[in-house]
């Protein structure tokens, strides 16, 4: 299962039925996890810790240090969840201290030359598209679509259930449950479809729909007071708005409007 031409560093750990293609590396302190496999020309440094059944396509570099200028050269790590893919040139990036690792949960896609740059952590069924880049300290929530070519400002949060447009420019947080496009980018309306397809309730949804109508319609509309009124109404009692309401109270950069 391991290609004559690999590197495998001798202090790298590979569970059982791990397949390493030809010309892959593998360095000290990686852990693969049972049923790994590595297509070829991948390159994976440590210390990184990778869980079960996640598949690398040619030229993912996985694991390298991060670019975060205050790094000091202390041991810093990556944690990976489990059925992850890879695909060709994306690049994972470690923590940039040994406190915080850069950490992504499971069954998520990074199309090609997608990044994720140190400290950020990432849920479970995320789609990272062709050429989108999340810079340091940026935060994602489960199901969360990046379309292509769109950049995430350091320190981002993006919330879960929610789709970023293509070539977006994002430089305050996403709202869960909502479609953001736009340089800078601005909510555009309720990820209806996304929710449909992950079987949402129709009261909930409703509600949803009602919290975007007093939130995000009117731009020029004060937030605190929008705020405010929906805390008030019936919306509030279903756990999505909940949710969304309390994102948007703790957010630190503000949300994309």
């Amino acid at each position: 299962m391991i290609h004559s031409t690999a590197v495998i560093s001798p202090e790298a750990k590979l569970g059982a039925n791990v397949h390493v293609g030809p010309f892959c590396v593998i360095g000290a302190g990686v852990e693969l996890g049972d049923g790994c496999v590595l297509h070829s020309h991948v390159v994976i440094g440590g210390p990184c810790k990778i869980g079960k059944e996640n598949e690398f396509f040619p030229f993912a570099a996985v694991g390298g240090k991060t670019q975060d200028l205050k790094y000091i050269g202390e041991p810093t790590y990556l944690e990976i969840g489990n059925r992850n893919v890879f695909r060709e040139n994306c690049t994972i990036h470690r923590g940039t201290v040994a406190a915080i690792p850069t950490r992504i949960g499971s069954d998520n896609l990074f199309l090609c030359y997608s990044h994720v740059a140190h400290d950020c952590q990432l849920g479970n069924h995320i789609i990272l598209s062709n050429n989108g880049t999340l810079g340091g300290h940026v935060e994602v929530g489960d199901h969360a679509i990046v379309s292509g070519l769109a950049a995430i400002h350091q320190f981002c949060r993006i919330g879960c259930h929610s789709i970023i447009g293509g070539c977006a420019k994002i430089v305050q947080d996403v709202p869960p449950y909502m479609i953001v496009d736009g340089n800078p980018g601005a909510t555009r309306g309720l990820n209806l479809v996304g929710l449909q397809r992950r079987g949402f309730d129709e009261g909930d949804i409703k509600a949803l729909k009602q919290a975007y109508k007093k939130l995000f319609l009117k731009k020029d509309g004060n937030l605190a007071t929008g705020l405010s009124s929906l805390k008030a109404d019936k919306p509030a009692n279903h756990e999505p708005v909940k949710h969304l309401i309390g994102f948007i109270e703790t957010s630190k950069r503000g949300v994309s409007r």
